[in-house]
């Protein structure tokens, strides 16, 4: 069966550029002109991916993407916004979006990253083993054994139990915060790109802008660093970043 896409966009030129398009390379297309008719549409369907726009009339785009994340980790979700700065990036992103979208766009970019958020999720569900129907809640098959601890002068991230602590002090991090930190830790003592960062944290079929890497190392680095000696997060100009213990 064809994938099925939701489009959830108060603009109807907009709306129905996306309907057709989507239409001519095959896919169901459904959509819904507010984020409370688009809400009503998810939770009564199954979708392959949504495309949202932030702006919308009723629920807010970002109101309806915390609320499909609450009873969906899996399914992708690309933002559409007229809004261009990195931290309105970085907002969307971190409450569980896969990709963002800036107006105006190509419609040939935006069907291609399209089937890579399509790709990636299939690839997902199959090497977890997890079959993912829609609106119903994900299952995670990892056993206590599968689980371990990563280390480094005192901080400690446990990947199974998602515990986060340095010098016995609990620290909260965000999911893409968690998965950022487990790869420099992952990683120690090892200089890596902002490309390599990228690909690894937000997967290597992402399009966005490499500064969202800085935006995040800033917020990690607050709640790992500030406050504990040794500093662990450094910056190599013009290469990278470096999770170590000394300078």
């Amino acid at each position: 069966m064809n994938e099925a896409v939701l489009v959830i966009e108060d603009e109807p030129k907009i709306a129905r550029l996306l309907e057709l398009e989507l239409q001519y390379e095959g896919y169901q297309v459904g959509k819904a002109g507010s984020g409370t008719e688009g809400l009503e549409m998810y939770l009564g369907g199954q979708w392959d991916l949504i495309l949202l726009d932030i702006m919308l009339p009723g629920l807010s785009g970002i109101e309806v993407l915390r609320r499909i994340r609450a009873r969906d980790a899996l399914v992708p979700i690309l933002m559409l916004t007229a809004k261009d700065s990195v931290e309105d990036k970085v907002s969307g992103l971190d409450l569980g979006a896969n990709d963002y979208i800036t107006k105006p766009f190509r419609i040939e970019e935006l069907l291609a990253r399209v089937r890579a958020a399509l790709r990636l999720s299939a690839a997902a569900a199959s090497s977890s083993g997890v079959i993912r129907h829609a609106n119903q809640d994900t299952t995670s098959h990892v056993s206590e054994e599968d689980t371990g601890w990563l280390t480094a002068a005192g901080l400690k991230l446990n990947e199974g139990t998602r515990e986060v602590s340095r010098d016995g002090i609990p620290i909260e991090l965000t999911p893409r915060e968690f998965d950022l930190l487990v790869y420099l830790l992952q990683n120690q003592r090892q200089v890596l790109s902002r490309d390599q960062i990228v690909q690894a944290v937000w997967g290597y079929d992402y399009y966005g802008d490499t500064n969202v890497v800085d935006v995040y190392i800033r917020y990690v680095r607050k709640k790992v660093d500030n406050g504990f000696t040794p500093p662990l997060i450094h910056t190599v100009r013009g290469v990278g970043y470096v999770l170590k213990e000394q300078t």
